[in-house]
């Protein structure tokens, strides 16, 4: 098999290969080497390739699978991470000048689950400085490209991640999700992106963005892919106090029953005045497909999504506020101006060290937080985000799931919103309810625009319903298998 046949391969695909031995995990990473090589200088999907790293992992996978078979589905299957999770002796920058040289002591929680299913860590993914953006055009380093078109943005935060599983750099990847972080970049790339119920995936060995709304999840080509990410990581860890001790069920086992019954709901307030006329066109015609595969699809209402974008921008920027005090210069990192003094010191080492979207989302959340002001803000947004929550308890007890565009519009051209930050802002309009009520989330593509960009569709379940939530999305991607559609570089 040739290096593009074996880089086209899902995950699933490639583990049975690796099971029946037809394929080894070494010629798998060599082969994504090899692309990441030829292609990443036009996606610019990378930080950083541990190409020594994966390939020695590679061969512990293939000598175990000779030897007492695969330690799971995963075993030998090269993926890449969001640079926000900590590896252990691999720099970890959070795409911020003010970690870089930063090498973790130890391995964030879903890092080291991975290794243990035996999957080779192929490097770390670009992503906007502290998971702070929408088009991975605020890393500190460099601009992600979208592989559908190099003169557009991949989304963002994660568009590393996105970026690479679309131009077939990785098998799989993992991103973070604070407010659509994980879904956006997905949907703008063609690709499955899964933000898991807030609680279900450790977030230990996580960098903090804003630590009530954060949550890892994988990105892939397929919804089984997608499933088969989840299952490795969604596992309960006492290192994080917010990890729910539920059972986590088999994702693969009940993908093909299909949505004959079950109640979907389209909420109003999903459609805008101003979104794209191509993505409302593709979304109902989603809906209508569901109602021909037997499913009930319904119109309701959420009433307070009109304040989800406020509330989300007073409470993230308070936990980044708070969060990012730990850059100080002190400790580890950058450090400037030492010489001058302590605060001399911090004023310099932040002020260099931080880009101007973390500094800007900073100064609300301290303004956010600060005496005379909380009670204005930030608690009257935690108000609000107790009734939007209300909302979807609501409408979950008239349907099974929601049904709705991802984003807007489709992928937008790099620098056509980085003068405006609100513009920025509203590219996750749709996504960010799904965080400040802590609900699963998963988008995958449902066509393409006239001009050839993905479009993708967004689903949402009752918290810990990331099974069903899955099961509806196979159902669809059964139907119309755009994963198999290629970017134009691949």
């Amino acid at each position: 098999m040739s290096a593009a046949e074996l880089t086209d391969l899902s995950i699933l695909e490639l583990s049975k290969q690796l099971g029946d031995r037809t394929v080894s995990s070494e010629e798998a990473t060599r082969a994504c080497l090899q692309r990441i090589e030829k292609l990443d200088p036009k996606v610019k999907a990378f930080l950083l390739v541990d190409a020594e790293g994966a390939l020695a992992a590679a061969r512990a996978s293939d000598e175990r699978r000779r030897s007492v078979g695969g330690a799971s589905p995963l075993d030998g299957v090269p993926v890449a991470l969001k640079d926000i999770m900590l590896t252990e002796g691999v720099e970890t920058t959070c795409g911020s000048k003010i970690l870089k040289g930063f090498v973790p002591p130890y391995d964030a929680t879903v890092v080291r689950l991975l290794k243990q299913a035996g999957s080779p860590i192929l490097g770390k993914l670009n992503q906007d400085e502290f998971a702070m953006g929408s088009s991975t055009e605020r890393s500190a380093f460099f601009p992600t490209r979208n592989p559908w078109s190099l003169d557009r943005a991949p989304g963002g935060s994660s568009g590393g991640s996105a970026a690479a599983v679309a131009a077939r750099l990785v098998f799989g990847s993992l991103g973070t999700d604070t407010g659509g972080s994980i879904r956006q970049p997905a949907a703008l790339t063609g690709t499955v992106g899964l933000k898991p119920t807030y609680g279900r995936v450790s977030r230990y060995g996580v960098i903090a963005f804003a630590s009530s709304l954060d949550q890892v999840g994988p990105i892939a080509r397929t919804v089984s892919d997608a499933a088969a990410l989840l299952q490795v990581i969604a596992v309960h860890d006492p290192k994080d106090s917010t990890s729910t001790r539920n059972q986590t069920p088999d994702y693969l086992a009940n993908l093909e029953q299909g949505v004959k019954g079950l109640k979907l709901g389209l909420p109003k307030e999903y459609f805008l005045p101003g979104m794209d006329p191509e993505v409302e066109r593709a979304v109902r015609h989603a809906a209508r497909e569901y109602e021909r595969l037997g499913a009930h699809v319904k119109e309701i209402s959420l009433p307070h999504t009109k304040y989800a974008l406020a509330t989300y921008y007073l409470i993230a920027p308070a936990e980044a506020s708070s969060n990012l005090a730990r850059y100080d210069g002190v400790r580890y990192g950058l450090r400037v101006g030492g010489n001058k003094g302590l605060m001399e010191m911090y004023f310099q080492t932040r002020a260099q060290g931080f880009g101007p979207e973390v500094k800007r989302r900073i100064m609300l959340g301290t303004y956010a937080l600060s005496a005379g002001y909380y009670d204005a803000y930030y608690l009257k947004a935690q108000k609000a985000r107790t009734l939007i929550r209300q909302d979807f308890a609501s409408a979950f007890e008239q349907v099974d799931a929601i049904i709705s565009p991802t984003s807007p519009v489709t992928a937008f051209k790099l620098g056509e919103k980085t003068e405006d930050p609100l513009a920025m802002y509203l590219m996750d309009v749709f996504t960010l309810p799904c965080n400040l009520a802590g609900l699963p989330g998963v988008s995958l593509p449902c066509g393409f625009s006239t001009s050839g960009l993905p479009i993708g569709l967004q689903l949402l379940a009752r918290p810990f319903e990331e099974a069903l939530m899955l099961r509806i999305a196979r159902a669809y991607e059964r139907e119309h298998d755009f994963f198999r559609e290629k970017p134009p570089l691949a």
